[in-house]
């Protein structure tokens, strides 16, 4: 499988994720001191939603269209709020046409103490995370492999932070790979958080991740996975999940929260449980 950011832009996987994103960026902020967050996969950062790749793939259609026009509770809203804000300020109030990835997003939330390095080795994303990222002295884009990165930039001086690892799962043997750099990345900085998302194609992928993850010594994981439907071609993605590594206190139950709103919206359901908790 390829997931590559560009044709999945503003998807029901994107808007899951980045809502999560920004709760736990949200949680970052309540504390004064500095953190860093570290994107291992970022992509270009930006994506023009009227472009090649999102037209030939529009999920944004299913994504982030339904979200901004869909029936929203208030506490929904609330904990959704900062994220919408920051996909709004890229657009005009009534057409979508702009949505930001992850680096982009996490840059909206920095304040001047935090930074950000953002990650990415394919030549024409990595470029355009450049120019997208100029100018920021608080962000910085850098062409390496994702993988490499986790080892090189943990822990951050900083000592407090997110790494999320958003990979294309192009290999067949990405969730054994993400499972033992998880383990080594958690050695190295056990006190991080870690958000890592998967595409679901097969839920033995997903399990088997969350068996190995329970077998290792890292003690706080929660396993967020959810299903929406799609009113496109049948084989696309239609089912993703987010594991996240020391979670900040409380957002285990802000996603409960939101869980409802994401079924409802799109269309599917979900689980969410704590593959580990100390």
């Amino acid at each position: 499988m390829n997931y590559r950011h560009a044709f999945h832009a503003g998807g029901p996987a994107d808007v899951i994720k980045h809502a999560v994103l920004v709760r736990i960026l949200v949680h970052l902020c309540n504390k004064p001191a500095a953190f860093r967050v570290i994107d291992t996969h970022a992509g270009a950062g930006l994506y023009d939603l009227q472009g090649p790749e999102a037209t030939r793939s529009p999920e944004w259609r299913d994504g982030i269209d339904k979200i901004m026009r869909g029936v929203i509770g208030v506490a929904e809203h609330a904990l959704l709020k900062p994220y919408l804000d920051a996909v709004l300020a890229l657009n005009s109030a009534d057409r979508l046409t702009r949505y930001p990835g992850s680096p982009m997003l996490a840059r909206t939330l920095l304040r001047s103490q935090d930074r950000l390095i953002a990650c990415e080795l394919e030549p024409n994303a990595a470029a355009a995370l450049a120019h997208n990222l100029g100018g920021d002295r608080r962000a910085k884009a850098v062409a390496i492999d994702g993988w490499t990165a986790l080892n090189a930039y943990i822990p951050p001086p900083e000592r407090r932070g997110l790494v999320l690892i958003d990979p294309p799962f192009e290999a067949v043997n990405e969730f054994a790979r993400l499972a033992q750099a998880l383990e080594a990345a958690h050695r190295k900085w056990p006190t991080g958080i870690f958000l890592i998302w998967y595409p679901i194609k097969r839920r033995q992928d997903s399990d088997d991740l969350a068996r190995r993850l329970r077998r290792s010594a890292i003690p706080k994981v929660l396993r967020i996975e959810v299903d929406y439907k799609t009113q496109s071609e049948a084989g696309r993605l239609a089912a993703c999940g987010l594991v996240a590594i020391n979670p900040p206190w409380g957002m285990a139950e802000e996603v409960e929260i939101l869980m409802p709103a994401f079924a409802r919206i799109f269309g599917g359901g979900g689980r969410l449980n704590w593959i580990a908790r100390a």
